[in-house]
């Protein structure tokens, strides 16, 4: 049984992350974790979030060793949380998205004491299809172009999707570019042709759209489209139970998403 800290409990990822492993049997929910500042700490986490088995108390910070703690959190969250990781010696899974470069270099570093894995997405289905988009840039070579939509609900904070940027990157690691210069964030006004290198990144907000990622290779006669649609946070969430059994048991150091699911 692998005893499971949830940073964000309360919410949509925390609560499905719960009942997912709840189904799934092999873990044990220890720490129900939200901010110092929420009005609800104290009181039975499952009641809050309509999972009545769950009777442990919703908490601010927790003091014993976990099996793991999956954070879905924000920046600032996934900080102290790393703090805390590093004081009890908990393996640490950040799903948190746009996280700045200060704290991705913190979440490096810990890495040298505690096991840290670190993914903007852990479906299953979108981290193969990163590899199948690095696949598509090198068969299909620079007379394709490429543009990639993404599609979220409206109350998504960050832009474009952390998912986006890692496909960006798998397409400039596939085709020598800089997934940093050679990105375009949308286009507006008299901004001239398409120059050839261009990894176009294009964010829509809107409704309750779980999540949408569509990389288009647009060639000169044809196009290929490759598309991946959630229809339910669900994928995510086992997803990342299936990463917490990896980190679980894995070394301290810095983990890939690939080969915690299995895919490398």
């Amino acid at each position: 049984m692998i005893t499971l800290g949830l940073h964000g409990a309360c919410g949509r990822m925390g609560i499905r992350i719960a009942a997912c492993a709840l189904e799934e049997g092999d873990f044990r929910i220890a720490a129900a974790l939200e901010r110092p500042e929420n009005p609800d700490l104290g009181k039975p986490y499952g009641a809050l979030v309509g999972l009545p088995p769950l009777t442990l108390p919703l908490a601010s910070s927790w003091s014993e060793r976990l099996g793991c703690l999956i954070d879905f959190s924000s920046p600032a969250g996934t900080r102290s949380a790393l703090a805390a990781c590093l004081a009890t010696r908990t393996p640490l899974l950040v799903g948190t998205t746009g996280l700045p470069q200060e704290l991705k270099a913190e979440l490096s570093a810990a890495a040298s004491t505690i096991p840290v894995l670190v993914a903007p997405n852990m479906s299953v289905g979108v981290n193969v299809l990163v590899n199948i988009v690095a696949a598509a840039a090198r068969a299909l070579g620079p007379s394709y172009d490429v543009e990639i939509v993404e599609t979220h609900h409206r109350e998504k904070q960050d832009a474009p999707s952390g998912t986006a940027l890692r496909l960006a990157q798998s397409v400039a690691e596939a085709r020598a570019l800089d997934p940093v210069r050679d990105a375009v964030h949308g286009r507006h006004g008299a901004v001239g042709p398409r120059r050839p290198r261009e990894i176009g990144l294009h964010a829509v907000r809107g409704g309750d759209v779980v999540g949408e990622h569509t990389v288009l290779f647009a060639g000169l006669g044809d196009r290929v489209e490759i598309t991946h649609r959630a229809h339910s946070r669900d994928t995510f969430a086992r997803g990342a139970l299936r990463a917490a059994r990896f980190l679980a048991s894995a070394p301290p150091g810095l983990h890939g998403i690939d080969r915690a699911l299995g895919l490398a």
